[in-house]
């Protein structure tokens, strides 16, 4: 359970109220919930919230209050949170390569009957370790690596156009419902890379010569960053549309998808402060081996602004700062800078923005440094306020 849960105005509130030394997670359930209520109203299917994004329990609750009833879980742990949590909650064992004992653990104690898979090994591990074929094979597919996305996902798992056949028949051979599922990438910049996927799928299907039950069309959907405008989420649905009705889905086919990131990244804001200042870097209390590990992997720059709360306003004038994180590690420095006050100074505080996604979720506890306070707040988040 989160450490602390307790409700305030905005981030400002919270270091008047707590001082904190350390980092704080400025949870906005409002905005989960509406961007949970944006996929359900417009997304042609069913929607699965993809819990690796970000299990904590409060997220969850927020999402689940906006009325996603479907999780993306890709381990038993993730699988018995969701189950343990809400009772009318339906899971899908999304991870291509899975334990035996998960398997079994699933299917037996937690009732799951979707299962992934991407390979002929696989596919017989989650024959033998059930008890039941009222299954759903789900296989995954390869996807082309130039799809505008910042992580290309194919290259670890998928399988290729002949493999994917076989695995389609031999499921349905075992009596099994059967689906196909792809993932065009992390934060994909190009709606048309589901339809292109789409079309792959499709040809796939027929050559396989079987009837699925359900298409899955993954996360990638992205989320907006500092230089990384994204194209309206209406435009990604647009191209699964037309996808679906290029190959002749049929209506009775459901049409799954997997987001992540682009309904959980506002939700979230983090609270640091300047522990020290060498003219043009900032020391702060929290960095790539907590919750800003995705500066590095994928380049991502996040929105920030300054909170003070002695000594007068912060200076309109600002300068490029380099960020550093807390650990003894020299290569803990966020790449990039961030844009603030040219006066930052020990004891202020930074707000860094668009941290709902796979921040908390990705923290270590290198050097006994780690992030795990969350609150609430209740004001629009720093990038929707500069932008209004």
């Amino acid at each position: 359970m989160p450490k602390q849960q307790r409700v305030f105005p905005d981030a400002k509130a919270v270091a008047a109220a707590l001082r904190p030394s350390y980092p704080v997670y400025c949870l906005r359930p409002d905005i989960l919930k509406r961007r949970a209520r944006d996929f359900l109203t417009q997304f042609p299917g069913e929607v699965l919230y993809a819990v690796k994004c970000n299990p904590h329990p409060l997220v969850l609750d927020a999402l689940y209050a906006g009325g996603v009833r479907h999780f993306d879980t890709a381990s038993l742990p993730e699988i018995a949170q969701v189950a343990e949590s809400y009772a009318d909650a339906h899971t899908y064992f999304m991870h291509p390569v899975k334990s035996r004992a998960a398997v079994r653990t699933a299917n037996e104690v937690f009732g799951v009957e979707h299962f992934v898979v991407d390979h002929m090994d696989e596919l017989e591990k989650v024959l033998a370790e059930t008890r039941t074929r009222d299954l759903v094979i789900v296989v995954r597919i390869t996807t082309p690596p130039s799809l505008g996305t910042l992580y290309h996902l194919s290259a670890k798992f998928g399988a290729g156009p002949d493999e994917a056949v076989e695995l389609l028949r031999r499921a349905a051979s075992e009596g099994c419902r059967v689906g196909i599922a792809f993932h065009v990438g992390s934060q994909c910049l190009r709606p048309d890379a589901y339809s292109i996927a789409l079309d792959l799928s499709g040809q796939i299907l027929a050559w396989a010569g079987v009837e699925p039950v359900c298409i899955d069309v993954g996360g990638g959907f992205p989320a907006d960053y500092v230089e990384m405008t994204t194209e309206p989420l209406q435009d990604y649905f647009d191209a699964i549309r037309k996808g679906l009705k290029a190959n002749k889905v049929k209506p009775t086919v459901q049409i799954l998808c997997e987001p992540g990131r682009a309904l959980v990244a506002s939700g979230c804001s983090l609270l640091v402060q300047i522990q020290l200042r060498k003219d043009g870097q900032l020391y702060i209390n929290d960095g790539i081996y907590g919750s800003l590990s995705e500066t590095v992997d994928a380049g991502i720059r996040f929105p920030s602004r300054l909170v003070r709360l002695v000594g007068g306003e912060p200076s309109r004038e600002t300068r490029a700062f380099v960020l550093n994180g807390p650990t003894c590690d020299s290569l803990d420095v966020l790449p990039g800078t961030f844009e603030l006050p040219e006066d930052a100074r020990e004891g202020d505080w930074i707000e860094i923005d668009q941290v709902g996604a796979y921040s908390n979720a990705l923290a270590t506890h290198f050097n006994g440094f780690f992030p795990e306070t969350f609150v609430t707040v209740q004001d629009k988040p720093p990038a929707q306020q500069a932008a209004a």
